[in-house]
């Protein structure tokens, strides 16, 4: 039962705001959503699309040192870097590959697991009776390799899945083929995954979720976030375009622009844009079954509805350059490769910023020299996948109660 009714100042309305907002709301506390930006920029937006319960194991993974020069150097590889921003970018690409061992991957993967763990059922229970629960679908997702060989290589992978409980069903040739023939010949093996899901429509999803709050007394404000002002030791009002919006309580979870924001509260994350792309095609002949990473290239096929997205790639190079169209050319010779016999009448394209930490663990909680203030952001490739339960946590934070995860690992007093 809450105590007493909060006014919550909610800065960034990406996944991440909006279901805090929904848990709050339903808490009984008074939402306020603010952003500046509109919908098709925000990464939740732009998204695979896929609920990952898999997704516990960082980019930054054992190897990655050794593979990284020659992957920047070959066009085929889906990692890419605007070379002159590379010296801005270098004290955080220190501290990302210093991580890049067994030790710190799998602290990385105990964090991510409770985020990602449950998410098809953590986003059913958010979206019920909002609208959105249509768009979202109980799918199976796979890993598609060459063959087994391929498979094997990617074992340190796998072993940490395996150690958080993620099983799999291993496919392969005739098997695959039964399951799914709509693949090259050269893609013979496929790790499948139950109890994962996808969302039909990602931009209408979060339109829904976003309406449902503003039904329900929610009001919103377009503006960008300042600072935030106090009254002796109570948080009073954010400042948005040097207006104050009195507030009792303000979560920040602006994604890949939370850096600057962030340091205006004391708190220095480190913390770079991952500039991701997604290709659209629309009204294809036909649709994979389910959505699939193909591993050789490191993009997911998701249908969606009226069309199949493709989403991937990796590219540094800040949040004010333009997209790169040699990063959606590999994108289309992917899907040439991995369905030969793919067709479909036109394509959208999308560029957009993942918030990449240097230790690649989401910043979750309060500010200790900052009372009042939450930070939620940081989620890299699993922004859409732990958005539901970072918003409840941020939520049971907000009204006072005992969480049974250890959220110490998501604080974001270890940038303080």
């Amino acid at each position: 039962m809450v105590k007493k009714v909060k006014r919550v100042a909610i800065i960034g309305n990406g996944i991440i705001g909006i279901a805090t907002a929904i848990w709050l709301q339903r808490a009984g506390h008074q939402v306020i959503l603010i952003d500046k930006s509109s919908q098709d920029q925000r990464a939740s937006y732009g998204n695979g699309g896929v609920l990952a319960s898999c997704s516990v194991v960082p980019v930054n993974s054992p190897g990655l040192l050794t593979k990284a020069p020659r992957m920047l150097l070959d066009p085929n590889e889906p990692l890419f870097v605007k070379w002159r921003y590379l010296p801005r970018m270098l004290p955080w690409l220190w501290q990302y590959l210093r991580r890049a061992n067994v030790k710190n991957c799998s602290q990385t993967a105990a964090a991510l697991q409770p985020l990602v763990s449950e998410s098809i059922g953590n986003h059913l229970a958010m979206a019920e009776g909002t609208g959105a629960e249509k768009f979202i679908i109980p799918t199976d997702y796979l890993y598609v390799y060459k063959n087994r060989k391929h498979f094997e290589s990617d074992a340190f992978g796998w072993s940490l899945r395996s150690q958080h409980g993620i099983k799999w069903t291993e496919l392969d040739g005739t098997e695959f083929a039964a399951y799914d023939n709509c693949f090259a010949d050269s893609l013979t093996f496929a790790a499948k995954m139950k109890n994962h899901g996808r969302i039909s429509d990602p931009g209408a999803y979060l339109q829904a979720l976003e309406q449902h709050v503003i039904d329900h007394g929610g009001v919103k404000v377009n503006g960008c976030f300042e600072d935030v002002d106090y009254l002796g030791n109570e948080l009073n009002a954010v400042i948005i375009d040097g207006q104050k919006i009195l507030c009792d309580v303000a979560v920040l979870a602006t994604g890949a622009w939370s850096k600057k924001l962030a340091a205006k509260l004391g708190v220095n994350v480190a913390l770079e844009t991952e500039r991701g792309y997604h290709i659209d095609l629309w009204h294809p002949n036909f649709t994979p079954k389910a959505p699939v990473m193909v591993a050789g290239s490191k993009f997911v096929i998701t249908p969606m509805k009226d069309r199949i997205r493709l989403a991937g790639i990796v590219e540094f190079g800040g949040l004010d350059a333009k997209p790169s169209a040699k990063a959606f050319d590999l994108l289309r010779n992917s899907i040439k490769h991995a369905i030969p016999k793919l067709t479909w009448s036109h394509e959208t394209e999308w560029m957009g910023h993942r918030p990449a930490p240097s230790d690649s663990i989401p910043i979750i909680g309060e500010i200790s020299q900052k009372p009042g203030v939450f930070l939620g952001f940081g989620h890299h490739h699993i922004g859409l996948t732990s958005g539901p339960k970072t918003g409840w946590m941020l939520a049971q934070m907000i009204n006072g109660n005992m969480l049974q995860e250890d959220v110490s690992i998501y604080s974001p007093n270890r940038f303080i």
